[in-house]
């Protein structure tokens, strides 16, 4: 018997080529397409658009400056990552605008927020690309560029917004507003957008639902409030207790300690918390704020394993677009030095006044482990409410009575093939909390 993989053989030997009738055979003619109805690559991309983009207004001057074609692409491949990633926020804010947020697409979303971090992390390395163009090459067209600005952007202030960066965290360019410097129909884009409930007043929402702050008597917030109290009374302990110390070391370690509890007593005292939060210092109300540390403090709790992975995403993405502009500011810096930007801004130095906590969304995520203490520190959970947050699951009674569990099975405690079938194999989910469908 033949083997239906092998192709038959030629009276040579050799093996036959497969017959494939859906291409036709080119004859001595002119050559026959081999395209079928249906896509066509280049039509599906648009390429035609895409690739005849680049115009460089230097060869309408009769002298084209070759690297203006590289600074060209640069920032359309930009453009159209700033597309992608707020197609991926987009689709996030959609997800958790709903009235009850389906724990199913939780993996969803963190799929689609890791997503963005790895095309950040390609827009950061692109800058390394730019930068094999030289000063002197830049010179050569730059002046024709003006009053154009990277600062007009309109994707990459929609996604700012879109993110949650507060309008009064946004440093002035040139002492205007920067609706000002977008054509009118991008200015009203703009406006819109800061209207939209963004990433950051969602999360904060679905931070809010978590049940599990108070649960049958049990007080996560008070209980941390003494746990903090006993961690510091433990410290000073220990302080007084080391004879390797001087007197004025000891007073230095206790000063430091004093200090440590202070910052504790922000978080503890809501009515100051609410105070910094109307000062814009921070973003989280008090409760999203207690619900993520509970996250953070217990990560290792099954149920809080995805949104413990979501947090430090939101984290991450705020550290990129951080670390993104950082790097562009460091290469503006060695493209033009400190001369006035192509838009009429100060260029390197009002860059470099985006680089700091301001323009951070999710700030209270990066000070949040301010206020994580040691696990052998934690209060101890309910031994019920820590049912109620794992995944766990019952084989059912007849599984146990295979295994001869409770004393009323085969009595060899074999596990027979019949039990394994659908009829007799139970599976039965415990019930249990969860606050993404809240």
């Amino acid at each position: 018997m033949s083997c239906p993989y092998v192709p038959p053989s030629s009276s040579n030997g050799s093996p036959k080529p497969p017959k494939d009738e859906t291409i036709p055979v080119c004859g001595e003619g002119e050559p026959q397409r081999a395209v079928n109805s249906g896509q066509y690559y280049h039509d599906y991309l648009n390429l035609e658009k895409i690739l005849t983009a680049q115009n460089p207004v230097s060869a309408m001057t009769g002298i084209p400056a070759h690297e203006e074609h590289l600074f060209i692409v640069i920032h359309q491949v930009y453009e159209l990552w700033f597309k992608q990633i707020l197609h991926e926020i987009n689709s996030v804010r959609d997800i958790f605008s709903q009235p009850t947020t389906p724990e199913r697409l939780m993996g969803v979303v963190c799929n689609r927020l890791h997503r963005v971090t790895e095309i950040q992390r390609i827009l950061v390395d692109q800058i390394r690309v730019l930068e094999t163009m030289t000063s002197l090459d830049f010179l050569e067209f730059r002046n024709l560029l003006s009053p154009a600005s990277g600062f007009q952007s309109l994707q990459f202030r929609m996604l700012e917004n879109a993110l949650g960066l507060p309008p009064s965290s946004r440093v002035r360019y040139q002492s205007s507003h920067y609706h000002t410097f977008f054509h009118e129909e991008h200015a009203k884009a703009l406006e819109r957008s800061e209207k939209e409930p963004s990433l950051l007043f969602l999360i904060v929402r679905w931070l809010e639902r978590m049940p599990f702050l108070t649960y049958e008597g049990f007080d996560f917030w008070k209980s941390y409030e003494q746990a903090v109290w006993n961690m510091m009374q433990k410290e000073k302990e220990l302080v007084d207790k080391n004879e390797s110390l001087s007197e004025e070391l000891r007073d230095v370690n206790r000063r430091e300690i004093e200090k440590n509890y202070e910052s504790f007593q922000l978080v503890f005292n809501e009515e100051k918390w609410r105070e910094r939060l109307l000062k814009g210092d921070v973003r989280f109300s008090y409760k999203a704020l207690k619900s993520a540390l509970l996250i953070y403090m217990y990560k290792d709790e099954p149920i809080f394993h995805m949104p413990f992975r979501l947090l430090n995403l939101l984290t991450e993405i705020d550290e990129n677009l951080a670390t993104w502009r950082y790097r562009h500011t460091m290469m503006v810096q060695r493209m033009i030095g400190v001369k006035i930007g192509t838009g009429g801004s100060s260029g390197y130095h009002y860059l470099r006044t985006t680089v700091g906590d301001r323009y951070k969304v999710f700030i209270d995520l990066y000070q949040i482990s301010s206020y994580v203490i040691p696990r052998n520190t934690l209060p101890k959970l309910p031994d019920e409410m820590i049912q109620s947050m794992d995944f766990s699951w019952s084989l059912g009674k007849t599984f146990e009575k295979a295994l001869d569990l409770n004393g009323n099975g085969n009595g060899n405690g074999s596990i027979t093939e019949k039990m394994w079938s659908p009829d007799h194999y139970e599976q039965e989910e415990d019930t249990r909390h969860t606050f993404f469908s809240t």
